[in-house]
């Protein structure tokens, strides 16, 4: 049997330096949909000049962005990669024989090895670091759009776990870490608030020093040299920072109460 056509969906927004070697690494895929935030550089031409269709939405949530990028998608199959994620040859071959049998699992996760500071991170949990299903049919899932960042999902069907792994190169360097961290630690202190989670002081202590042992020495991040212990690290400043925001949104809150 022939392998069935595959949509790739990819969600952007000012991702020039990396956009690129994304879309290269699904130039096999059957069509290219890009969702863009209206970039303000050069990713949606570059998108565009590599055959991507480029459909423009103002950003709302990410579950949101990711359903519209469903909603373009011409075929059956999806393969989804964020724009700091490359198909590797592998997964490839394992997605297309997938795709051309008939009694396959509807939905599968994908591992994704990263390379963070030059290194492959093979402990630590960043590896195989699954994130939501990347291979799926498409009426088989549904993000959930409520969610400001890590969006849940609604599985409507079987599931499986591909054997290849995809690669992804999540930071450029130092700077780049810290304003996405900023950044994601911003919505998840939102979305906290949201769920009507509690605050107690105890989590600015608790919280980063076990995000630091559980990562460094639970998870063996100390296998991984320096790099294993830097992200170990970092990763616990972003739990600090994460609470932080979430305390200080809690008491905005309060305040709202306490003047009604």
């Amino acid at each position: 049997m022939n392998s069935q056509k595959i949509s790739a969906v990819i969600l952007s927004y000012n991702n020039e330096k990396e956009i690129g070697r994304c879309i290269d690494s699904l130039s096999w895929a059957d069509e290219i949909v890009v969702i863009d935030s209206f970039s303000s550089d050069n990713t949606a031409k570059i998108c565009q000049d590599k055959g991507a269709k480029v459909f423009q939405y103002a950003f709302t949530t990410f579950g949101k962005m990711r359903n519209l990028g469903l909603s373009h998608a011409s075929f059956d199959w999806i393969f989804s990669l964020d724009t700091d994620e490359v198909a590797t040859s592998k997964v490839v071959d394992e997605v297309q024989k997938i795709s051309s049998k008939a009694d396959t699992q509807d939905i599968y996760f994908v591992p994704r090895l990263n390379t963070v500071f030059g290194r492959k991170l093979l402990h630590g949990g960043w590896f195989p670091d699954y994130r939501q299903p990347q291979f799926f049919r498409k009426k088989a899932m549904t993000y959930n759009e409520q969610d400001d960042v890590h969006e849940g999902f609604e599985l409507k069907g079987s599931t499986g776990f591909l054997k290849n792994h995809i690669e992804q190169f999540p930071f450029d360097d130092l700077d780049h870490y810290l304003k996405k961290m900023d950044r994601y630690s911003t919505l998840m202190a939102k979305r906290m608030v949201k769920e009507g989670r509690k605050f107690h002081p105890s989590q600015l202590i608790i919280r980063p020093a076990f995000t630091f042992f559980k990562r460094y020495f639970f998870r063996g991040g100390f296998r991984d040299g320096f790099q294993g212990f830097l992200m170990a690290k970092l990763y616990s400043g972003y739990t600090f920072e994460k609470y932080a925001k979430f305390w200080e949104l809690k008491s905005q809150e309060s305040s709202k109460d306490f003047i009604k």
